[in-house]
């Protein structure tokens, strides 16, 4: 039975997943649940994933929710996989696992949190939220910093001096990547002091083509629509039609 994916692509997580499972050959059966219609929540994916979240996975008759313990998983059980992406090496390991566990505090709530409140918020019926955008900032900026000067610190392209990706630099590129959905202006202001950080993500979408830019359609488009409604909503907008 094919490996089914249930995501959506608005969604970082599900974004590395299916990314990760497209580099590496995996053949998967990719099952929309719309976060926008609140599909996550629906009795039929709760019997999938009972907290209502996506990535999911269901291989067979094995259920995995939480997009790390996913990529864990399929590297370790798809032999097409290359062994860069999570080493055999335990000591190689250990130092991805504590990547990704930094991830989950400090660069996810950061990145998540400030283009909810700076930007996502009306497009899911919630208000912008200034204070809580201003926290976030305080810890993407930080979580930057720690990227910059600590996770690629040496001369390697990627995370932990490495030269070859992990499911760490795809985990984290992909919740950065989300912040292409922020003014321009606010995206450079953000990025613009961090010069390995923005190398580091584009040597990761080099290492992913073509595939990175397929699935990240969805989020420029994104990008798009959300510029036109704020635009429509500014006083003294007219339309020419």
């Amino acid at each position: 039975m094919k490996l089914k994916v249930y995501a959506d692509r608005m969604s970082q997580p599900s974004r590395a997943v299916i990314i990760f499972c497209k580099v590496n050959g995996i053949q998967f059966d990719e099952v929309l649940i719309n976060l926008a219609k609140r599909q996550q929540l629906s009795p039929e994916f709760k019997e999938i994933n009972p907290l209502g979240k996506v990535p999911a996975i269901v291989d067979g008759r094995f259920k995995l929710f939480e997009s790390h313990a996913i990529l864990i998983y399929l590297a370790s059980a798809f032999p097409s996989v290359a062994d860069h992406w999570y080493p055999n090496d335990l000591s190689k390991r250990a130092k991805i696992h504590s990547v990704l566990d930094w991830h989950h505090t400090n660069l996810r709530p950061g990145a998540a949190g400030y283009v909810m409140n700076s930007v996502l918020a009306p497009f899911l019926g919630r208000s912008l939220d200034s204070k809580a955008a201003a926290e976030a900032e305080k810890l993407l900026t930080k979580s930057l910093s720690t990227l910059e000067t600590f996770w690629l610190k040496g001369n390697g392209k990627f995370l932990l001096g490495s030269n070859q990706p992990s499911i760490a630099d795809l985990s984290l590129v992909c919740e950065l990547m989300q912040l292409q959905v922020l003014d321009e202006k606010d995206r450079l202001r953000l990025f613009s002091p961090y010069k390995k950080v923005e190398e580091w993500i584009e040597n990761t979408r080099k290492a992913t083509l073509p595939h990175f830019d397929v699935v990240h359609k969805v989020l420029y488009g994104a990008k798009d629509k959300f510029d036109k409604q704020l635009k429509m909503s500014k006083p003294g907008f007219q339309s020419k039609m």
